[in-house]
Parts: C-alpha cells; sequence; structure tokens
C-alpha cells in the first residue's frame, strides 16, 4: 500500500526536516536521484536541486552561496514586511555553506544552469536582459514569431533599447514575408538590426558576450543557462559569422539575389534536393510549410524543365544552380 507524498506548504525559509536531509546529502555527495525528491518537492520548487543534464535521473544541487541571494532577490521587494523571514534564511544557509566546498567561489553563478519549464526559461533571461549594458543577439529559427509572442516580447525589448544597447535578431527568410514581424521591429525605438538566412541554428540568445541560452530538448521547455567563457566565445562567434553571411531585413531590405531566374530560396531547396529530403523535411529545415515548399519545388521544375523529381536532381546538377551559391 502506498500512501501520497505529504504536501510542503512552506516558503524556503522554514524547509521541512526531509528537504533540509535531502539538500545537506545532495551537497555532500554531488547529486540524488531524482525519485528521492519526491517527498521534498520544496527543494526542486525553490531551485535547490535542477536536473543534472547529463542524466535527467539525478538532481544536482545548486551551491548555497548562489542560491541564497537568488532566493533573497524576491524577499527584497517586500523587504519592510519581511525582514524577520530574510534573516531566518540568512541562518538557515550558514550552515548549509559549510557543506559546500564550492562556497570558496563566492556568490559567482554556476557556469551551466539547467532551466526546466518556459517560466523559468523566460524569467532567467529577462532578468540576463535587466542586467545586461551593450548588446542581445538571438537567433530565431522556423519562421516568424506569433503576433502573441511578439506583443508579449514588445515592452521588455523596448526597456532594453532604452538603456542604449544594441539588438540584433537572424531569423530564416521566410520571416521577410511577415508583416506582424515587420510591425513589430517598426515599433521598436533604438538600435535594432534584422538578418535573415536559408537555414540558421537552434534557438540562442547571447547577451553582453557573457551570458547565452540554449536549448537542452527538441520541444525547448528545457533550457542551459551558459555563463563559461569559452562556449560563450564560441556561441558569440557562430552568430557573427551567420550574420555575415545573412541579408539585411530591418531597416533597410536588401533584395534576395536571383541569377537566370532562380531565386536564392530556390536554390536552397534545390540543395536539399539533391541531399534526397522529403518536401516535409526541406519544409522543416527552411521554416516554411509543406504547401510552399511544394510551390518553390514546382517553379524550380518549371525552371529547368523537368517532368519528374527523378528529372528534376538530374537539372539541378547539370544547370550549375547549386555552383552559383559559391
Amino acid at each position: 500500500m502506498t500512501t501520497e507524498p505529504r504536501p510542503h506548504p512552506h516558503g524556503p525559509d522554514e524547509l521541512c526536516e526531509a528537504g533540509s536531509t535531502l539538500y545537506a546529502r545532495a551537497l555532500r555527495e554531488g547529486r540524488v536521484q531524482h525519485q528521492d525528491a519526491d517527498d521534498a518537492p520544496c527543494l526542486i520548487d525553490f531551485g535547490l536541486l535542477h536536473p543534472d543534464i547529463d542524466d535527467m535521473a539525478w538532481l544536482r544541487p545548486t551551491a548555497p552561496a548562489v542560491a541564497l541571494p537568488q532566493l533573497l532577490r524576491g524577499i527584497e521587494d517586500h523587504i519592510a514586511r519581511h525582514r524577520e523571514r530574510e534573516e531566518k534564511l540568512t541562518a538557515m544557509f550558514e550552515p548549509l555553506m559549510a557543506l559546500d566546498a564550492r562556497q570558496t567561489s563566492g556568490t559567482e553563478a554556476p557556469e551551466i544552469t539547467v532551466l526546466d519549464g518556459f517560466e523559468r526559461i523566460n524569467t532567467a533571461i529577462t532578468q540576463a536582459m535587466t542586467d545586461a549594458r551593450h548588446e542581445v543577439l538571438t537567433v530565431q529559427p522556423g519562421g516568424a514569431r506569433s503576433p502573441e509572442i511578439l506583443a508579449d516580447a514588445l515592452p521588455r525589448e523596448q526597456e532594453f533599447l532604452s538603456r542604449g544597447c544594441r539588438m540584433r535578431t537572424l531569423y530564416q527568410h521566410t520571416t521577410r514575408h511577415s508583416l506582424p514581424a515587420l510591425a513589430h521591429y517598426e515599433q521598436l525605438d533604438g538600435d535594432v538590426e534584422v538578418r535573415t538566412l536559408n537555414e540558421v541554428t537552434e534557438r540562442m540568445v547571447v547577451l553582453d558576450h557573457a551570458v547565452a541560452f540554449i536549448p537542452a530538448s527538441k520541444d525547448r521547455t528545457v533550457a542551459l543557462e551558459v555563463r563559461q567563457p569559452a562556449i560563450v566565445d564560441y556561441l558569440f562567434t557562430t552568430f557573427e559569422r551567420l550574420w555575415h553571411l545573412a541579408t539585411p531585413m530591418f531597416p533597410q531590405a536588401a533584395q534576395l539575389p536571383a541569377e537566370n531566374g532562380v531565386t536564392t530560396r530556390q536554390r536552397a531547396i534545390a540543395e536539399l534536393l539533391i541531399e534526397g529530403l522529403t518536401d516535409t523535411e526541406i519544409a522543416a529545415r527552411l521554416g516554411m510549410n509543406v504547401r510552399t515548399a511544394r510551390e518553390h519545388i514546382a517553379k524550380l521544375a518549371a525552371i529547368l524543365g523537368s517532368n519528374s523529381r527523378a528529372q528534376l536532381g538530374y537539372l539541378i546538377g547539370q544547370s550549375g544552380v547549386l555552383d552559383q551559391n559559391h
């Protein structure tokens, strides 16, 4: 016979006995199994334990010297009413810090942090943008963002630009035909540039060449906050190289070049056709729907005089269409 886990209706300044014991063990051993937290879900809720990116069956502890100021940040909004809770929280963490050898590094943030759930991811990105002082670089794959997402991002982006910061965003070429995207950037007042490519990397955000956010799961419900200098520098360099290959879209749009009647988009499709990709796979790679991909394939077939898909692949190779990419 099994029993339901006991509820934990308490704040981070009143850790239950099960939570305190498990957190202390996690600090001593470096990690604990995910199932061990079933009786102390408060540790995950308060960010004291987070998934191990190398093995999701395990949880790793957040360093007390890092966790403490993060928890205090929420209390500071109500500091007048919650001064006693702040003192209790500080007192509670003092013995826990003695268990963690990493406290010697001070209150520095961990180099890689696992963020589980859209709310934690968005909160972390918003806080990083608040702390940033220079520039945000963003890669947005999969075509244009929805009007709802754009509207939600507008206040955060305008506040960032109002502090004199710069914003550069890289989309796929399909965004060039998105009126909501163009209207969104026209509303922003500040140093904003947008460029597009046929194919881009997965979603990526880099701020001040100091912190980056990248997805850690296919559905993007888990992300990594990266502060390791070598990795951030690698991501920054990757963005810069893609940026120099991309075509300006905003504030001044440049026309995508076309040679011999074949557009840049159609050349990209031709290259993927040669690789043997299906219509669905081509659409996913280029951030468009299948119907649009098929329309471009039909136009390419008409230009090259092809009557079948097999013949189209042969004619692409013979026409020199792909040589125009180099």
